[in-house]
C-alpha cells in the first residue's frame, strides 16, 4: 500500500527540516513493519509562501527521497490548499492521510489510521483528545466554533480538524464535488463510505508560530456555517417576528398609558432605542443575505481553487 502525507504549508520554514526529519522516521518505520510500501511520500504543499519555505522543500526533496513538493502560485488558503494536494495525490497514492506541516498532530496516530483503513474503513478521523499545548484563547475558541456549528445544524466529527485519512475511493468520490467555498471538515462526512476516528494528542509546535489567528478561525467558521446551513437566514426571520410582536405589545401599552393618565407624547428614549433596534437588525439581515449571495457569485463564477507553478516529483 502506497501511503502519502499531504501538508499544507504558509511560512513555515522554521519547521520543515524537523517536521521531514520526524516523517522519514515514520515512514522507515511503517515500512519495515510492511504496513506501506517504500515509495510511500509526503507532499509538502507550498500555498504561496512569502518566506524561503518552497526553497527549503526543493532542498529536501533533492535530499529525501521521502519528500515530494507542491507550488502553488499565490496563496489559495489553507482549504484549497489541502484539496491542491489531496487531488495531486490520489493519482499517486492508495490512501492520503493530511496533517499540518507543523506535526502538532499525533505521528502515532498514523499507524492507528492505517490499521483502521484495512479493517474497512475508507475515511479514518483524527479526533482531538487533548489540546493542553494550544493556547487558552485557542482552546476555548476552538470549543465555541464546534458548539456554534452544531446549533446552526453543521454536521461535521466534533474537535476534528483537517487530520485524516482518505482511501482513494474517497478521494474520488471528494474530486465530484465542485464547490468554490470548501469547508472539507463538513464536506467530507457527507461522502457517507465507512468511517472511524481515532484519538489524536496535540503537541506544540518544535518552532514558528501558528498561522491559524482567531480572525481566520473566525472565517473559517462563518464559511463553514454559510456552506452547509440556511439556519441564520431562519433566525433573522424569527427576531424579526418577535420584533415585530413587541411593536405591537408596545403600541397596546402606549395606547393603555394614554387612555389612563390622559399622556399623548411619546418618550424619546423609547423611539431612538426603536430606532437603533430595528436599524441594526435591518443591517444585519442584509449582511447575511449578502454573504450568502457573495457565495452563490463565486460558485457561478466557478474559478479554479488553485493553479499549480510547481511539481517536484
Amino acid at each position: 500500500m502506497r501511503l502519502a502525507i499531504v501538508s499544507p504549508c504558509f511560512n513555515e520554514e522554521a519547521v520543515l527540516a524537523a517536521s521531514a526529519a520526524r516523517l522519514t522516521e515514520l515512514f522507515d518505520n511503517l515500512v519495515s513493519k510492511e504496513k506501506i510500501s517504500s515509495d510511500s511520500f509526503e507532499l509538502f504543499v507550498n500555498d504561496g509562501s512569502n518566506d524561503a519555505t518552497w526553497s527549503v522543500i526543493s532542498d529536501l526533496h533533492d535530499k529525501n527521497h521521502y519528500i515530494k513538493g507542491l507550488n502553488l502560485s499565490h496563496n489559495v488558503g489553507h482549504q484549497n490548499a489541502i484539496m491542491a494536494g489531496m487531488m495531486t495525490a490520489k493519482d499517486l497514492a492508495d490512501v492520503v492521510i493530511t496533517m499540518d506541516a507543523d506535526l502538532q498532530d499525533d505521528l502515532n496516530a498514523v499507524e492507528q489510521m492505517i490499521d483502521a483503513y484495512n479493517e474497512g474503513n475508507d475515511i479514518v478521523y483524527g479526533v482531538k483528545v487533548s489540546r493542553t499545548a494550544d493556547p487558552i484563547l485557542k482552546r476555548i475558541s476552538a470549543m465555541a466554533f464546534y458548539k456554534l456549528q452544531s446549533s446552526m445544524g453543521v454536521e461535521c466529527i466534533y474537535n476534528h480538524a483537517d487530520f485524516r485519512l482518505m482511501s482513494k475511493k474517497a478521494l474520488n468520490m471528494l474530486s465530484c464535488y465542485h464547490e468554490k467555498n470548501l469547508y472539507l471538515r463538513a464536506l467530507i462526512p457527507q461522502i457517507g463510505l465507512k468511517s472511524t476516528t481515532v484519538e489524536d494528542t496535540i503537541s506544540e509546535r518544535t518552532a514558528g508560530k501558528s498561522k491559524y489567528t482567531l480572525g481566520k478561525m473566525l472565517n473559517l467558521a462563518l464559511d463553514g456555517i454559510t456552506s452547509f446551513s440556511v439556519k441564520p437566514i431562519y433566525c433573522i426571520v424569527y427576531t424579526g417576528m418577535i420584533i415585530v410582536l413587541l411593536g405591537f405589545l408596545g403600541i397596546v401599552v402606549d395606547v393603555i398609558i394614554a387612555i389612563t393618565s390622559g399622556l399623548n407624547v411619546p418618550g424619546w428614549v423609547s423611539i431612538m432605542l426603536s430606532m437603533w433596534l430595528i436599524g441594526g437588525l435591518l443591517m444585519l439581515s442584509i449582511g447575511a443575505i449578502g454573504v450568502y449571495i457573495g457565495k452563490m457569485y463565486k460558485e457561478v463564477k466557478a474559478r479554479p481553487l488553485y493553479h499549480i507553478s510547481d511539481f517536484l516529483e
